[in-house]
């Protein structure tokens, strides 16, 4: 399907005995998730290196067509001249993420709250940015976090090197649903615990109908924008996650958008 819907990581001590059953092993944990979801964001490639063997052992416990979203490493983002992250990017990017093959998904750059736009150390930054790595196509979407970004300059940069711009349902970091590159990537933090399924039917009926609109290359206009939506483009894959709020609602906030797009599990255990 060309909607994939997940949740942030999938060792979380409140999803056990709720999202996870009871007695179920810690190992098993991403078997399960993966089967009951269509992607991961990972968030702990942002902190620390992961080594090929654990990328290729993520790869083996999912099913077929779940894809691994990729928190980069923050020591190429977290920097004063965003120019000179070259080294970082590389050793991030060869550090054994291919093993990953086609359950790759994109990989999330994420810069602080306090890192203003600047256009040419942005723009040299997105250019330290490759296409694929050992021949595995790699697509890029930017987190960014300061109010500067909302710029039309920005968003020209970003669709000049075809990168992604993180759609970030928050009222802690600026919000932009404007189209970069032809996917695009969301993060929804908006969750609350009174809610069984994390949000109301009402909402998620609504995300529902946003989520096909991306697929479809679509710009809805019920988001903030900073230009104006564009016209519909080509149709291409989006990402939806389920990130902070209420995380221990996430899991079931991810499987109700999945059912009103009309995917269901092909199993019912942990794989």
């Amino acid at each position: 399907m060309p909607a994939r819907v997940g949740i942030g990581g999938w060792n979380f001590e409140d999803w056990r005995d709720n999202f996870y059953p009871a007695g179920l092993p810690h190992a098993r944990e991403l078997a399960w998730a993966s089967r009951r979801l269509t992607a991961i964001e990972v968030n702990a490639t942002y902190y620390s290196s992961q080594k090929p063997a654990t990328f290729a052992k993520w790869r083996d416990e999912a099913p077929e067509g779940f894809v691994f979203s990729l928190k980069a490493s923050r020591f190429a983002t977290n920097r004063r001249v965003l120019a000179e992250a070259g080294e970082s990017v590389e050793r991030f990017v060869r550090s054994g993420i291919a093993e990953l093959g086609p359950k790759l998904g994109p990989i999330v750059w994420q810069f602080a709250t306090t890192k203003a736009f600047d256009p040419a150390d942005f723009g040299a930054f997105l250019a330290l940015l490759p296409g694929a790595v050992d021949g595995v196509p790699l697509r890029h979407a930017m987190d960014v976090r300061h109010p500067s970004f909302l710029d039309p300059a920005y968003l020209a940069l970003a669709r000049r090197h075809r990168v992604a711009t993180v759609f970030t349902d928050s009222d802690e970091y600026p919000s932009l649903a404007d189209r970069t590159a032809d996917f695009v990537y969301a993060r929804l933090m908006r969750t609350r615990d009174e809610e069984p399924l994390g949000c109301t039917p009402a909402e998620l009926d609504r995300w529902a109908a946003v989520t096909r609109a991306w697929a479809r290359g679509e710009d809805p206009a019920g988001l903030p924008h900073v230009e104006a939506p564009a016209s519909a483009a080509a149709p291409g894959e989006a990402f939806v996650f389920f990130i902070s709020g209420a995380k221990a609602r996430a899991p079931a906030a991810a499987q109700a958008l999945l059912q009103r797009l009309g995917w269901q599990p092909a199993a019912t255990d942990a794989g």
